[in-house]
């Protein structure tokens, strides 16, 4: 029997891959959870083959939650499911340690299989991010400017973009508006921009929103 938790914020989210996954005969959902304190203490209290993790958890992201598991919790794999676009995210959580990625829009069958295939010691990926992992290895110069940024700039990148203020931004990811608009400086310096507004252009011109 294959131990799955959830982590995702979203109730309803949780509830539609739990009832996914709980189709199966071999899989089993043992927790679940909707913060990162919240995925800690059920690794603490059960045991875990597989955990089924959102990137956009607020406080501490995806990719913070899967690095500090890389250290407490080594023996868990990770399959990340999210609603940022693969060709923006996949490759990013894969080498951060994840062992599939899938986009919450795809086929829910797809869960499935790639909880088969991740506890049989496998990467899952999408015929799209095996295509995209194949251009990188071939020419891994031509990585766009935002492949540098860390999760929480790329995060404030998205955020500024889609129109929310830096208050909002703070509130959202649970941070200070200080903090917050430091990642901002950070974002404009490595994308060698100026103004919020010339953010929200390159967001949308790399497809970023």
């Amino acid at each position: 029997m294959i131990r799955v938790i959830l982590c995702d914020d979203h109730a309803l989210v949780r509830r539609g891959i739990r009832d996914t996954l709980s189709e199966a005969a071999d899989i089993q959902v043992v927790a679940e959870a909707g913060s990162y304190s919240e995925v800690r203490e059920a690794l603490r209290s059960h045991s875990c083959d597989v955990l089924v993790l959102d990137l956009n958890l607020p406080g501490r992201g995806g990719l913070e939650v899967l690095a500090s598991m890389r250290e407490s919790s080594p023996s868990v794999k990770v399959l990340i499911v999210s609603m940022y676009p693969e060709d923006q995210y996949a490759i990013r959580c894969l080498r951060a340690g994840a062992q599939g990625y899938l986009n919450k829009a795809g086929d829910p069958a797809e869960m499935v299989a790639a909880v088969r295939a991740i506890m049989q010691g496998r990467k899952y990926v999408t015929p799209e991010v095996a295509q995209m992992l194949v251009e990188n290895l071939s020419s891994p110069s031509n990585e766009a400017l935002h492949a540098s940024l860390s999760e929480r700039e790329l995060q404030t990148l998205l955020k500024i973009a889609s129109g929310k203020r830096l208050a909002d931004i703070a509130e959202e990811l649970m941070l200070s508006p200080k903090t917050v608009s430091v990642y901002r400086s950070r974002v404009l310096e490595k994308l060698k921009l100026s103004n919020n507004a010339e953010l929200t252009v390159y967001a949308i011109r790399n497809e970023l929103v």
